[in-house]
């Protein structure tokens, strides 16, 4: 992790890990206040589309973030030569969201495009689709809060809060038909 980055937080427990990254919890050495940070390891990013794709997400998640409770507010970014760092203040659900899709899948991603513009312009439409060939066992239940953690617009989206409180998650997430979420 960058000198700078060490400076200003102090870097607590591993909270997560994905592909490319991991995230910390930290605390600001200055205020005391604890945040998250995700730190994307840039030599583990395959492709063109991946780094163009890296290369926008600090950028992209200050402007969404900007007035938006619901999207993550960005703080910081901190880069060196290999990583890049970004602190936001609470989970974003959006994100969290995009993951589920992942993994009720079997690995495909709800937004697909070939290049980083085409990713973003199917981002910034919001259609979340379910194809029956790879969501066939999918109750309706998990596909609704996967519609609802992926909305478009944030004053719509749901919280961290609603998701826990989601019939979906209550029942234990079965994967298979159930009873329609009221």
């Amino acid at each position: 992790m960058s000198g700078e980055l060490k400076r200003d937080y102090e870097i607590g427990e591993e909270i997560g890990r994905g592909r490319f990254g991991v995230v910390h919890r930290c605390t600001s050495r200055a205020t005391g206040e604890v945040f998250a940070v995700k730190s994307v390891d840039r030599s583990q990013l395959a492709d063109d589309l991946d780094r163009e794709l890296a290369e926008l997400e600090p950028k992209l998640a200050q402007l969404a973030g900007a007035g938006n409770p619901g999207v993550v507010q960005v703080h910081a970014v901190y880069e060196d030569e290999a990583w890049t760092h970004m602190y936001g203040e609470k989970a974003d659900v959006w994100s969290a969201g995009v993951v589920l899709y992942v993994m009720l899948s079997g690995g495909a991603l709800p937004f697909g495009g070939e290049t980083a513009a085409e990713v973003l312009s199917s981002v910034l439409r919001g259609s979340v689709r379910f194809p029956p060939r790879l969501f066939a066992g999918v109750s309706p239940a998990a596909k609704d809060l996967m519609r609802r953690m992926m909305c478009r617009d944030t004053w719509r989206r749901f919280s961290a809060e609603q998701v826990l409180g989601h019939p979906w998650i209550v029942s234990g997430g079965g994967a298979r038909a159930m009873e329609q979420p009221t």
